[in-house]
């Protein structure tokens, strides 16, 4: 099972497994189903924010945002009391610029790590958020404050200092394939792939994990806590799928990767929506995105279909487990 999609696996093999390349999907999915008027909804994160709680999608708590340096200097007021909150830029890639604050002792805040950083190291955040050190062609950028997500405790283990998300590939409001992204030291706590995170493919029907990897190569045990990875299984996964549905009637974008994560207390919620979900997935899962996205295109009746029959649907055609 671990060979199939090794760095030396053959185009033919590729292609007989269904597995979709990068033009593939750039020209017979993002460019055929979203429309480009779209993107700034779920490019900007406070755009998404702002769409997610006009839709009453649950998603982390806003506590403000700044646009601009004079509003960076008033940073603490615009925090107030919060003890624990995180700040990131709305237009940022791959964790980068993110700062999560888990407590404070006055004028001073500790961050995730434990380091003691002070109010001016909060300015001088923000200000290199505003000043797009963090953003896609380093434009101008907003930093938004949020309220600190607190993963559910039944994910110990998996994720090393970073809180583990749930990507979901939705195609016409269809969830097709999921996965469990699982920051490491190597990635320096961030759940990116690129960087080292770990990938856990995730079963649609079950929510069980089926295969994992880093750096595209098949792992068993996570590489900093050593836990089972195929221990692996997501809590509320219907809300999970239902949240990740629901995200194509909001946005109305025919293919994104929803990124969801579980809080202990406010359950599934939205972090943030992409328009151009990358391919590591089908590595993740030992699987092909092509059969998926076909069978729904093929479906005559799926405008037509609710939240509930579209994930019912996904679940008995793309599920691995019966249970």
């Amino acid at each position: 099972m671990f060979g199939f999609l090794s760095q030396y696996t053959s185009p033919f093999k590729l292609m007989s497994m269904g597995i979709m390349g990068m033009n593939q999907r750039n020209v017979n999915y993002i460019g055929r189903y979203n429309k480009r008027k779209l993107y700034p909804l779920v490019d900007n994160k406070l755009l998404t924010k702002q769409m997610a709680l006009a839709h009453h999608v649950n998603t982390p708590n806003l506590v403000g945002s700044v646009r601009n340096q004079v509003e960076a200097q008033h940073i603490v007021d615009i925090i107030g009391d919060k003890t624990e909150f995180c700040i990131k830029p709305a237009q940022g890639s791959g964790g980068k610029g993110i700062l999560v604050i888990t407590g404070r002792e006055g004028k001073h805040f500790v961050k995730a790590s434990g380091q003691v950083i002070n109010s001016h190291d909060l300015r001088r955040h923000v200000s290199n958020i505003l000043a797009g050190l963090f953003s896609l062609g380093g434009k101008p950028d907003i930093a938004l404050i949020e309220d600190l997500i607190h993963f559910d405790p039944c994910f110990e283990g998996y994720s090393y200092e970073g809180v583990p998300d749930t990507r979901v590939i939705v195609f016409q409001g269809f969830p097709v394939m999921c996965m469990m992204r699982l920051s490491t030291a190597a990635s320096d706590g961030k759940a990116n792939l690129h960087q080292g995170a770990v990938g856990v493919g995730i079963d649609i029907r079950t929510g069980r994990a089926v295969r994992a990897v880093q750096h595209n190569d098949p792992i068993e045990f996570h590489p900093d806590t050593n836990k089972d990875l195929y221990q692996l299984r997501v809590p509320q996964w219907d809300e999970v799928l239902h949240l990740a549905s629901s995200c194509y009637d909001m946005s109305g974008l025919g293919y994104i990767g929803t990124d969801i994560v579980l809080d202990k207390f406010r359950g599934p919620m939205l972090l943030e929506l992409n328009a151009r979900p990358g391919m590591a997935i089908q590595t993740a899962n030992n699987a092909g995105l092509l059969p998926r996205l076909r069978l729904i295109e093929a479906l005559t009746r799926r405008a037509n279909m609710s939240i509930e029959a579209k994930v019912a649907f996904a679940k008995e055609h793309f599920g691995v487990y019966r249970e």
